[in-house]
């Protein structure tokens, strides 16, 4: 079953009750993408398991001996509407895979689903204990200082990651070297960003299912674009030529910038959204050496 193309109230019945379907694609596994994209033979994989303030979250390291350093790695988080999404997806296993083959160690990691009597600040505290646990243990992790830890995510991850860089701004904790948020919707109200939607419209769900009252909904630290730019790290912004979601991540890169943060935004032609959970896809590839040669400049 593919929940995308269920009511969204349908598709979290669905997962509430049911968890999260299998995958029906069969060359989406660690050995088929192995077997397509050769260049992914050296990246090893270990389990892990990060304590979170609501239990333990299962997380995964990526590194490749063998690759040239990039002086960099990353701390990523997969997307999933808030309420769905896993390690095993393309979004965060192969995505994962492709930056530790070009040199970045990746740590990717999971987060409490909003899935009824959830909403945030869970999710959030879930990435955030994911990131302080990079931050204490990076050399081991990564062989890098914590200085050189990005963060980073797509779709949700990527408002999740955003909503954490606030938090942590606000807090006075260790902010990560650079952001890198992937087709962001770090607004309520992704296709009129200036705009509070309406609690009853259908399009309003998964942002109120998230925040869990129509008061979070203007809360940066929920929603990282409601607030000011300042004090963000150097950002890449990646939006969809054809995402409905495209006026999110474009005002979040103007916001950033007219707070004097270096800010790229990179415009992927053709692409939709959660392109690069699909690796068949032709729009993916280019993402992905996008968001590499940002990291390595």
């Amino acid at each position: 079953m593919d929940i995308r193309t269920l009511p969204f109230d349908e598709a979290l019945r669905f997962l509430r009750e049911n968890g999260e379907p299998a995958d029906l694609r069969d060359d989406i596994d660690t050995v088929s993408l192995r077997r397509r994209f050769p260049h992914l033979g050296g990246v090893e994989i270990t389990e892990l398991t990060i304590v979170t303030p609501t239990g333990v979250q299962p997380a995964r390291l990526y590194r490749d001996s063998e690759a040239e350093p990039c002086g960099r790695a990353l701390v990523w988080v997969h997307g999933g509407a808030f309420i769905g999404g896993y390690l095993d997806m393309p979004e965060s296993n192969w995505v994962a895979m492709e930056f530790a083959s070009q040199g970045v160690p990746v740590l990717a990691v999971d987060y409490t689903k909003c899935l009824g009597e959830v909403h945030f600040p869970v999710p959030s505290d879930d990435v955030l204990a994911a990131w302080e646990h990079a931050v204490a243990h990076a050399p081991e992790l990564f062989g890098t200082s914590a200085e050189d830890l990005l963060l980073g995510g797509a779709s949700a991850g990527a408002s999740l990651t955003a909503g954490a860089v606030a938090r942590l701004r606000d807090a006075g904790g260790t902010l990560p070297a650079g952001l890198i948020s992937v087709y962001p919707a770090v607004h309520p109200n992704g296709a009129e960003p200036g705009v509070l939607p309406d609690p009853a419209a259908p399009h309003t769900q998964i942002a109120l299912n998230y925040a869990g009252t129509v008061e979070r909904l203007a809360d940066p630290h929920v929603f990282a674009g409601m607030g000011t730019g300042d004090g963000f790290p150097p950002t890449l912004v990646v939006v969809c030529e054809l995402d409905g979601l495209r006026p999110s991540g474009e005002a979040f890169a103007r916001l950033l910038g007219d707070a004097g943060v270096d800010v790229v935004l990179h415009l992927e032609p053709g692409a939709d959204h959660a392109h690069i959970n699909e690796p068949a896809d032709p729009t993916a590839r280019p993402t992905i050496e996008a968001i590499t040669a940002w990291m390595r400049r």
